[in-house]
């Protein structure tokens, strides 16, 4: 009896378990099947949610190609609309850092403070943290690859002292290059309604940047480096898979869209183009390969524009204070979603100040020989100093870094004790020299017109002694002709105590011995075997440019000591300057010298 009762009791509780555990197991299936629903239902209507974002996202567009030869445009849509630059800002950033670098006041290897302010910047940075230093080539790369904010800012107030004061010396320096629409309030591009700019503004800078500065341009190729054990990489698609691409920087905001300004060197032709207002980085990039493609074929091969010059500092700080008491007087915010009222806000003080800015301008300028509208075009600047030249030469307010002038070539002639060109100890009669202007430091004098009148008389050579020079006191000669000496011959320099009337018997060079066209120097070396070594790595690095130039050394005496130039004659101007393009991208050092 006792063992039926257990026997029941635990047919009961299997029975009770059994039937808990089926009832669990449905209603945990029909749980589960509620949440699958709903997560179907919310994918489903956040997948609605942000295709319907995507759709009504549409930025405002504008875009420009410039042929950087010969300044004009070749295609353009919207250029002067105005346009939030976002990260593009950086240009300018750059602009006035490459400014310091190019004076000596700061060097790459310069280390900047890491401010608090800096270091609160958002993404994206480089993580720097208050109290660290950052060096100034780092700081560079960080802005052209990853686009750092953070390294912007310490930039900014390294130079400007405040983030406040440096974005005032870029506005200045925006209107000293006719960027006449442009207004920045930060040296990032991060979200400001102010800050604005246009397609036309940012490929005047992108052509500014790269003619004043070639040596640190460069850096707008980087494409990836390495910054305290991690490897940077950078955003500008188009570097690499782009045929002649050498930068330069791309941006995004949610007011802008994609921004991006591109530079291409392609053989000599030379394009600028700027997109603004990309709805996405691969259709903003498509959007610039089309425009290249399109336009390449259409840019000169000849460079026929002048350098784009810094106006007067004053001009620039009047519109900048126009600028700033239309800002003082608005109160309310320019919308980032609306350019149209940007462009009320900014340009409605311009009717009232810019009669008067245009009177002081004329009365300032000197009255023209002709007249002064359709006078001739200034014929551009050698493309090889890296200089831009401004009129009147002054620091423009804020950066207090003058324009340095482009120097001529002249020949220096000194009376007295002279050195004498020797063409070698074996010969019988010296070779046939030619004097080469010298470096432009010092103008031309009345010897060397002299030496020119002779040239034109054209008088006999009289016999001449071995070892003996010219005596013109002319430093340096050129190769003697093919019938005494090797084409690349190179006479040396001696120094003599002969007086200048010891040697009156010299005569002039025959024309047939001199070089034509221009000449390019691609270095000033301490013997002649680094000097032909620079020739050949010069020639092997031009791309063919230099393949039917004639390579030459000389020798010139600076500083009490011996140095051997390297130099290519016989090139047309546009052929020397693109060989000079290349060579310094390459970088070996050029100068372009006219002969």
């Amino acid at each position: 009896m006792l063992r039926t009762t257990l026997a029941s009791s635990r047919a009961l509780r299997v029975g009770v378990l059994g039937l808990v555990t089926v009832t669990t197991a449905i209603l945990i299936t029909s749980d589960s099947a509620e949440a699958r629903r709903h997560r179907r239902h919310t994918a489903r209507h956040h997948h609605s949610e942000s295709a319907s974002a995507r759709e009504s996202y549409s930025p405002q567009f504008a875009s420009i190609i410039v042929d950087g030869n010969t300044g004009s445009v070749l295609t353009a849509n919207s250029p002067d609309g105005l346009r939030h630059p976002a990260s593009l800002t950086k240009i300018m950033t750059l602009y006035l850092l490459f400014e310091r670098l190019d004076s000596g006041k700061m060097k790459l290897d310069t280390e900047m403070p890491v401010s608090e302010h800096a270091s609160e910047q958002d993404p994206t940075k480089l993580g720097l943290r208050p109290g660290q230093t950052i060096k100034v080539e780092d700081a560079i790369k960080g802005l052209v690859t990853r686009s750092a904010n953070d390294a912007a800012v310490v930039i900014a107030e390294a130079i400007g002292g405040s983030e406040d004061d440096f974005a005032r010396m870029m506005t200045r320096k925006a209107r000293a290059l006719g960027m006449s629409r442009t207004t920045y309030r930060n040296a990032s591009g991060l979200p400001n309604d102010e800050q604005i700019t246009t397609a036309r503004d940012q490929s005047t800078l992108g052509r500014a940047i790269q003619d004043r500065f070639p040596r640190y341009y460069r850096y707008f190729s980087t494409t990836a480096f390495n910054f305290r054990g991690h490897t940077i990489t950078g955003h500008n698609r188009l570097l690499g898979s782009v045929e002649g691409v050498d930068g330069i920087k791309t941006g995004y905001t949610r007011a802008s869209g994609f921004n991006l300004v591109t530079s291409i060197h392609r053989g000599n032709r030379f394009l600028v183009g700027v997109v603004l207002g990309g709805r996405s980085g691969g259709s903003r990039d498509a959007i610039m390969r089309n425009l290249l493609a399109e336009n390449i074929g259409k840019a000169g091969t000849t460079r026929t524009a002048a350098a784009i010059t810094e106006r007067n500092p004053a001009d620039a700080n009047v519109e900048v204070a126009d600028a700033d008491k239309a800002r003082n007087a608005d109160t309310s915010p320019v919308a980032a979603s609306e350019p149209a009222a940007a462009a009320a806000a900014i340009q409605a003080p311009r009717p009232a100040s810019k009669p008067s800015l245009m009177a002081a301008v004329a009365a300032a300028l000197p009255p023209p020989p002709a007249k002064p509208e359709p006078q001739a075009k200034p014929e551009p600047a050698p493309l090889t100093s890296g200089v831009i030249q401004t009129q009147p030469i002054a620091a423009i307010p804020g950066s207090a870094e003058p324009m340095k002038p482009v120097k001529v070539k002249t020949v220096q002639v000194k009376a007295g004790q002279i050195k004498l060109a020797a063409a070698g100890p074996a010969q019988s009669a010296p070779p046939i020299t030619n004097a080469i202007p010298s470096r432009g430091e010092i103008p031309e004098t009345s010897n060397a017109m002299m030496a020119r009148a002779v040239e034109t008389s054209k008088p006999e050579m009289p016999p001449q002694p071995a070892n003996f020079g010219t005596g013109n006191g002319v430093l340096g000669v050129l190769p003697a002709s093919a019938v005494h000496a090797p084409a690349q011959a190179v006479a040396s320099i001696e120094p003599s105590t002969r007086s200048l009337q010891a040697a009156p018997q010299t005569s002039a060079v025959k024309p047939g011995a001199a070089h034509s066209g221009w000449i390019i120097q691609v270095g000033a070396l301490e013997s002649e075997g680094e000097a032909n070594k620079r020739i050949d790595l010069a020639r092997s690095s031009a791309r063919g440019l230099l393949s039917k130039a004639d390579p030459f050394t000389e020798v010139v005496a600076k500083d009490n000591r011996k140095l051997y130039r390297a130099r290519f004659a016989g090139l047309e101007r546009d052929q020397a300057e693109a060989a000079c393009k290349t060579l310094k991208r390459a970088e070996i050092s050029c100068i372009t010298v006219r002969n």
